[in-house]
């Protein structure tokens, strides 16, 4: 054989079969794999445990209340992780805004520590809040005591920023507050440094801690999200800036996207819904062992099918059950396909797994059983 022809040969087999979006997305989960067990953090492969309802992290605070419910307690999620968006951000505070701060606002007796852990309780008129989470990097002393705290986030630009945003503020507030317990020292100032991801410009904001912000707005915020997991009640969706709702990985499920759910149950797949990114609907699946596929996420990702099991169809007008099999909705080419059991005037009902509060009695029944 002509080696040109072998060598065009071989770079096409390359770029065919080893070049390509799928190929690539599976070396990245697996090397994050690897580096959680390498850096000892393994709890983040796989899904989250449902955490108690009385514990809170800093990141989360003063976040819409709905989206922090359906989060806390294992929603499936209906979009992928920007993982470009983590990646930028941890690079850029590891291999800029570190050395930066090593090199330049430290002194002779200063240092920079990576991150220190928080982990304190409130006590509040229904009890004990705890707060837990890890800082970004900190100003400390040769005891490795901490001095000064910094919270680091990026935007595409810092332009137009003129505060930092609320949910940023209560979150370094948590950090001092935990950082005053732990070390039995004033820790009430502090810095949100933003950093644009197209141009590296950098923002900073000196925070002074503020006892009234603290009490009145984020104590009670994690006070009243607390009685909403307690008594399972849904709670309003309030998200601090509108755009948020754009970007959020329930907002089908909430009532903001373009299906016809709103105010859905933390559990359940949504019916008719079959835009989940395939690792998010894992996600789900592995943390509610006994929940299933509906029907047309199963025909979308068929090797799910033998380890997790699938609803049957359920038509919306008679109510009739089908076996997930027996109707293609790929073949019918429609979002939803029509019941093949209804029969007289008008047109026939559409057909789509359970709602979400049928599987959640479902699920409920069979972790009883």
């Amino acid at each position: 054989m002509n080696p040109n022809v072998q060598h065009s040969e071989d770079i096409a087999e390359i770029h065919q079969s080893r070049i390509g979006n799928k190929e690539f997305q599976h070396w990245y989960r697996n090397r994050q794999f690897t580096r959680n067990i390498r850096d000892g953090n393994h709890y983040f492969n796989g899904p989250k445990k449902i955490s108690p309802p009385e514990r809170h992290s800093p990141s989360s605070l003063l976040q819409c209340q709905r989206k922090s419910f359906y989060n806390q307690l294992n929603a499936p999620e209906e979009t992928g992780d920007p993982n470009g968006i983590f990646w930028f951000g941890s690079r850029f505070e590891e291999d800029v805004i570190l050395p930066f701060l090593q090199d330049v606002v430290t002194g002779e007796d200063t240092y920079v520590c990576n991150s220190l852990w928080v982990d304190f309780t409130v006590d509040t008129e229904i009890g004990e809040l705890q707060i837990k989470g890890a800082t970004d990097p900190v100003i400390v002393d040769e005891s490795a005591e901490p001095l000064l705290l910094f919270e680091i986030k990026t935007k595409q630009t810092v332009s137009s920023l003129s505060e930092p945003n609320r949910h940023h503020k209560a979150q370094i507030h948590a950090y001092m507050q935990g950082l005053n317990k732990k070390y039995e020292r004033e820790i009430r100032n502090a810095v949100i440094l933003y950093g644009s991801r197209t141009s590296l410009r950098i923002k900073p904001f000196q925070i002074e801690f503020d006892e009234r912000f603290w009490n009145d707005v984020v104590v009670e915020w994690a006070k009243t999200h607390t009685e909403y997991r307690v008594t399972d009640e849904l709670p309003p969706a309030a998200p601090e800036y509108d755009w948020e709702c754009g970007f959020c990985s329930y907002k089908e499920r909430c009532g903001k996207g373009e299906s016809r759910h709103s105010d859905s149950r933390p559990t359940g797949l949504l019916p008719g819904f079959r835009d989940y990114p395939k690792e998010k609907l894992i996600d789900y699946l592995e943390s509610h062992r006994d929940a299933k596929l509906t029907p047309i996420l199963a025909w979308e990702f068929t090797d799910l099918v033998e380890e997790y099991d699938v609803y049957d169809w359920h038509c919306s007008r008679c109510g009739a059950r089908h076996d997930w099999q027996s109707v293609n909705p790929v073949e019918e080419d429609t979002k939803l396909p029509s019941c093949p059991s209804c029969t007289g005037p008008g047109p026939a009902g559409w057909l789509s797994g359970p709602e979400t509060k049928v599987q959640e009695q479902l699920e409920e029944n069979n972790g009883n059983t």
